[in-house]
């Protein structure tokens, strides 16, 4: 659907008419209908939004996400604005049912990847045993009979171990493929894809306030040249609304906000889909579904909670801490996964181009010693299937070309300076806290 609405800008300008476009459940508005080919100004998720009719205004509806977005707007008549919540409403309810069907379906085929990754295992310990046994009939000097029957069985359990890892692999395939905002948790805005922040550094960057509502400016970051002479076209960068590591505030006893460290958490998550959505979708289902369940302990009591450090010291009065799929424990493989990126990132920062190498070394510096032979064989195969550098830059900026920038390179270190030094704060803290009662496990999965 499509129309003329007003919505409201700001205290001088008040009520504005703008023309609007429901979409894909994402509802955009624009300036006028003729200026729609410049790009849309603003835009809110029907999902996550809160729609709100107007107590005494038969025109006004209100569509919400608190803490984050306000669209105050009305219609031409009461009629036109009927349409609008029929449109609004309907768009809602579909997403909403295909989101409870995606979580049904992520659910069953979770459990159907943990038969399969439980069946490796068994075969994995099944080929060490017929190996095993082969070294001992070799040391004994049994028959060629035997040795033919024993090297059969191997041959046997080496067919079905490599049948049953592809199986796992069509599962993450069939399952894992689609876009990461499916994954996020009701409410939770969803994911986009990092893009270079502003850094002060860069200093040839200007802020341009086109409108403004209640809670603030939508703002368009405008680089009015980063060359010493503004040669370069202009570069418009979209507004971040995520909350990255680097814009978390500690307190005073270094405690860390929840929120703000799950919405970091959740921000971080493309990286992932960039490097293969594919090949490590297992990567970001468990790195998604502990930050979850830390969502789920934040929900349950928001005011008790107000730091990761509340939610672990709560679980260890309790003797919670170490039972399976407590928070405590997502947060344990959760800081492990961060350590993963952060050392991906941190390679990259330091000029490795080689993306399969960068991998590879902070894989065997974070998560190779609590992996068992199977899943190290699962993240050898996703490495053979990482992207090049050229390739993985391109799919990090917002608009296409960016990346060969002659400023590109250095606006990203510059960004990767402000953001590892901070997440790798945040890191040692979790270290430290985990050290101090004891809670860090060397179980290998």
């Amino acid at each position: 659907m499509e129309g003329v609405l007003y919505k409201w800008t700001n205290y001088i300008s008040g009520w504005q008419p703008r023309w609007f476009v429901l979409d894909g459940g994402t509802l955009s508005y624009y300036d006028s209908q003729e200026d729609a080919w410049k790009g849309c100004k603003g835009s809110i998720k029907v999902s996550v939004c809160e729609i709100q009719v107007h107590s005494s205004d038969s025109t006004r509806v209100d569509l919400t996400i608190p803490g984050e977005q306000y669209f105050y707007l009305k219609a031409i008549n009461a009629a036109e604005r009927q349409k609008w919540l029929v449109a609004l409403g309907t768009a809602k309810a579909c997403l909403t049912d295909n989101r409870t069907k995606r979580e049904k379906e992520l659910q069953e085929s979770t459990e159907a990847l943990k038969t399969k990754m439980s069946e490796l295992r068994l075969y994995c310990d099944i080929l060490l045993q017929q190996v095993n046994k082969i070294k001992e009939n070799d040391e004994l000097g049994e028959t060629a009979e035997t040795g033919i029957d024993t090297g059969n069985m191997v041959k046997s359990t080496c067919t079905t171990f490599l049948k049953t890892l592809e199986e796992c692999m069509q599962i993450a395939n069939r399952t894992f493929s689609t876009d990461v905002t499916t994954h996020s948790s009701p409410g939770t805005p969803p994911v986009a894809a990092i893009k270079p922040q502003r850094v002060p550094g860069l200093g040839t960057s200007a802020v341009v306030v086109h409108e403004s509502d209640h809670r603030g400016e939508e703002a368009v970051l405008v680089a009015t040249g980063s060359g010493p002479n503004g040669s370069e076209p202009p570069v418009r960068w979209e507004r971040v609304k995520e909350t990255v590591f680097s814009d978390i505030r500690l307190d005073e006893d270094n405690g860390i906000p929840t929120q703000q460290f799950l919405d970091s958490c959740y921000a971080i998550v493309p990286v992932l889909d960039k490097l293969g959505s594919t090949v490590f979708a297992p990567v970001k289902m468990d790195f998604v579904g502990n930050i979850k369940k830390i969502h789920q302990k934040l929900v349950s009591n928001p005011d008790g909670f107000p730091t990761l450090q509340s939610i672990v010291l709560s679980e260890v009065q309790m003797n919670l801490a170490q039972v399976r799929n407590s928070a405590t424990e997502a947060l344990l493989w959760l800081r492990r996964g961060l350590k993963f990126l952060k050392e991906f990132l941190s390679e990259v920062n330091a000029g490795e181009q080689d993306i399969q190498a960068a991998l590879n070394n902070a894989y065997g510096k974070t998560l190779r010693q609590y992996h068992g032979w199977v899943v190290r064989g699962v993240f050898a195969l996703a490495l053979r299937a990482a992207p090049s550098y050229q390739n993985f830059t391109a799919a990090l900026v917002s608009q296409e070309g960016d990346e060969l920038r002659s400023d590109f390179t250095s606006s990203m270190h510059n960004d990767l300076g402000v953001y590892l030094p901070a997440m790798e704060k945040q890191l040692v803290i979790l270290d430290e806290l985990y050290e101090e009662y004891s809670l860090e496990s060397d179980e290998v999965v």
